[in-house]
């Protein structure tokens, strides 16, 4: 349930309708009064002594990505079963403020899923093009990187120079000519460095 003056998105739960009334920004659901809109929400004590919800909808609340969406991540950190990201951009659209998302294991690539490996797909500091697969729960997305136009377009080596895709699972160094493992977003004209699809 949201605490009071904190940031809402349709659907979310406000609080239990027995403690709680439905105002503006806000509606009945079954035995709880859930939020309408995007924006701040706010309990209003009313004349008769009950506790009124409501969510005041504002032009420059941050914007949520909904299912479907392509994202533009930074990998935080990573662990054998996930890589955790700040959504930072949704669409063309760069956010105010970031959001949590989650790539899984299963949801990197869709083909021999028993094979991949986290840090053989992202680092931290990675630049990422995703989809958002489900909302999740209240503290991440739940994001894919399957399709092959998704993955890692940007990504810095240990020198500072920025990597250079040469395959659809590595990167080089321009300027060392290391090569690290990523799962590399296929370029919109289709081609890899060494015409490699």
């Amino acid at each position: 349930m949201a605490a009071p003056g904190s940031l809402v998105v349709p659907g979310q739960c406000l609080g239990e309708a027995h403690e709680l009334v439905a105002g503006d920004g806000a509606y009945l659901w079954g035995s709880h009064v859930r939020a309408s809109v995007v924006g701040v929400f706010h309990v209003s004590r009313e004349a008769d002594g009950s506790s009124r919800a409501s969510v005041a909808y504002s032009k420059h609340v941050t914007m949520v990505p909904s299912i479907g969406d392509q994202v533009t991540c930074r990998v935080t950190r990573i662990t054998s079963r996930m890589a955790t990201v700040d959504i930072i951009c949704i669409g063309r659209e760069v956010l105010s403020e970031s959001c949590t998302g989650l790539i899984r294991r299963e949801d990197v690539r869709n083909f021999e899923l028993d094979k991949v490996e986290i840090y053989l797909s992202f680092r931290p500091g990675d630049i990422v093009l995703a989809r958002v697969i489900s909302l999740g729960d209240a503290r991440a997305y739940l994001l894919t990187t399957a399709d092959p136009s998704l993955g890692v377009v940007s990504a810095t080596s240990a020198e500072g120079a920025s990597m250079v895709p040469i395959s659809w699972n590595e990167m080089e160094c321009p300027v060392t000519q290391q090569r690290e493992f990523r799962k590399v977003a296929k370029p919109p004209n289709g081609k890899q460095e060494n015409g490699l699809a």
